[in-house]
């Protein structure tokens, strides 16, 4: 592997443009010391070199991954330029080089540093994603059902087949409020746009009923001898609840700390009375 060059590669933010940076790695026979998106601050005095998008380089170097390396090597590329992997430019490069020059056994070097980082960053991107399927909770605004997480990776591109099989028929967005995007989907047709500070209207009267609701039904139906604070939190991170319609505080469905609201209240009377 040629040593580290005394340059910084600048790109575009795209996964294309990062695969122009390989070739450009491999044409000049060298390895930067980093590779920066757009929104990146070079903290370095290191000279930069600006890396255009070539769809013909990047096409070269996307069909010669799974040729060298096979289709899973890929994959994993693919994977973990969605993860929160710091550098993760600079570890794919790094990568794909000790792929290229090992071929298909490069996906059993675990204990390889390089492709170690890798495995580990898209292992932690696929829990999260896995994780989010279950956390993630929809109030209903303008007739379309509204979801915002706060995810480390970006893991939009791999909620899109789970709730799209889940709600078929349903219009629904899920906002990224920390990477700036949203899914969008209405029947049989989705995309993943930009959504820099979105900001989402209040929820109204009914569908604070119904996290009202929700809440009082989540409430319910825990045992209290078997309260466990800790077991919880290893089985639903901490960082997940405040976008969770059940862990949500009072205020912020439009309660008082302590108070069920006027809804939840009529709600059990009409219980009370078989209607």
């Amino acid at each position: 592997m040629p040593d580290r060059a005394n340059v910084i590669y600048n790109y575009d933010g795209s996964f294309d443009g990062l695969l122009c940076c390989v070739f450009e790695s491999y044409e000049k026979k060298e390895t930067p010391a980093d590779i920066l998106p757009p929104d990146a601050e070079q903290t370095t005095l290191l000279p930069a070199k600006e890396i255009l998008t070539d769809e013909r380089k990047a096409g070269r170097v996307r069909r010669s991954i799974p040729q060298k390396m096979g289709g899973e090597a890929a994959e994993l590329v693919r994977s973990a330029f969605l993860t929160c992997l710091p550098q993760k430019e600079l570890q794919i490069l790094l990568f794909l080089r000790l792929g290229y020059q090992c071929g298909p056994k490069v996906m059993s070097m675990l204990t390889d540093d390089v492709a170690g980082t890798l495995f580990r960053a898209v292992g932690h991107l696929m829990n999260e994603s896995h994780l989010l399927k279950g956390f993630i909770r929809f109030s209903i605004i303008n007739g379309a059902l509204v979801s915002e997480i706060e995810p480390k990776n970006i893991v939009l591109p791999l909620l899109v087949r789970h709730f799209r099989e889940r709600y078929p028929e349903e219009r629904f967005m899920i906002y990224d409020k920390t990477h700036g995007m949203a899914l969008i989907y209405q029947p049989y047709r989705h995309a993943i746009i930009p959504a820099e500070d979105l900001i989402l209207p209040e929820a109204d009267e009914e569908e604070l009923t119904f996290r009202a609701l929700w809440k009082l039904f989540y409430d319910t139906i825990e045992v209290p001898y078997r309260h466990n604070p800790k077991c919880r939190m290893s089985h639903m991170p901490k960082r997940y609840w405040k976008d969770m319609t059940e862990f949500a505080c009072a205020e912020k469905n439009g309660l008082r700390p302590g108070r069920k609201s006027d809804a939840v209240g009529n709600f059990n009377e009409r219980l009370k009375l078989g209607k």
